[in-house]
Order: C-alpha cells, then structure tokens, then sequence
C-alpha cells in the first residue's frame, strides 16, 4: 500500500492548486506590489515573488530527486523573467509536471527511506519531502497573508 507517496501527493497538488488559484485571482496591479507598515515594506517579497520562491523550492527537490542536479532556479525565476501572471502561471505549470515526473519515480512507501545526497548530505526522501512542502507552504503562506494587507489598503508601488 503506498499511502504516504497518496499523502505528499495530495498536499503538492493542494499547494499547486492554492498557487494557481491566487495567481489567477490577484488583480495584475497587486502582483509585484509592496505592503507598507510605517513607511517601511512590510516583506521583503511580494505576492508573485512569494509564490515564486515557493515554487523553485519544489523544482528545485524535484529536479535533484529526478536528475541528481539540486540547482537554485533563481536565474530563471528573477521578476524579470517572470514578469507577469501568464508568465507566472506558465512556470507553475512546469514546476507541476516536474513533480509529477518525480512522483513517477516512487515504487512504495519503502521509497521515501531510502536516501539520496541531497545535495550536500545524505537524506531520506521523506525527509526530503517533507522539508521543500514546509518551506513552500511558508512561502504560500506569506503570500496569502501580504495579499490580505493589501487589499486592506497599505500598498506601495513596485
């Protein structure tokens, strides 16, 4: 029985879901937008780049657990290049299939003990699983909460 690959499945899919869902439901003009608190940015990211770094985490696990190559893909996630929602959304798309193509790879619940170097020290790929959906739903997180404050009014430009 492979419940626990059923269970990390249904939560990446659930953040991939909320990602899409405030990216397609956030007004183009509070993407990039700042909250301000005293003047002072609120957080350091803003909506987009919240639920951009959230993403680059599960690429970045999915492409170590499928390849072996644990690059940061920060160069290709820079609000330069991920300029706009379409933009956004596409690389959401791509992160998603990269993880399905990961999920591909698991047998058995025996698989998530089994462990890889990731990418400097050994580690379960439970443990693996477990540490990139903590630190994506924290940026998921935050992303929703920095939504909120703007809407309530304290919002800088970009």
């Amino acid at each position: 029985m492979n419940n626990w690959i059923g269970i990390f499945e249904r939560k990446y899919e659930g953040l991939h879901s909320r990602s899409v869902e405030l990216m397609s439901e956030i007004p183009d003009e509070l993407i990039f937008a700042k909250s301000l608190v005293n003047d002072e940015p609120m957080m350091k990211l803003t909506v987009g780049e919240n639920i951009i770094r959230g993403a680059a985490f599960v690429e970045m696990t999915f492409g170590g657990i499928t390849t072996r190559l644990w690059d940061d893909p920060f160069e290709w996630t820079l609000t330069e290049a991920l300029r706009d929602r379409g933009k956004i959304l596409e690389y959401l798309l791509e992160v998603e299939a990269t993880r399905k193509k990961g999920f591909d790879y698991f047998t058995s619940d025996d698989d998530l003990a089994r462990e890889i170097p990731a990418p400097r020290e050994m580690r379960s790929l439970g443990e693996i699983l477990l540490d990139t959906l903590a630190r994506s739903e924290h940026y998921q997180g935050r992303a929703y909460a920095l939504y909120q404050n703007l809407t309530s009014g304290k919002m800088a430009a970009r």
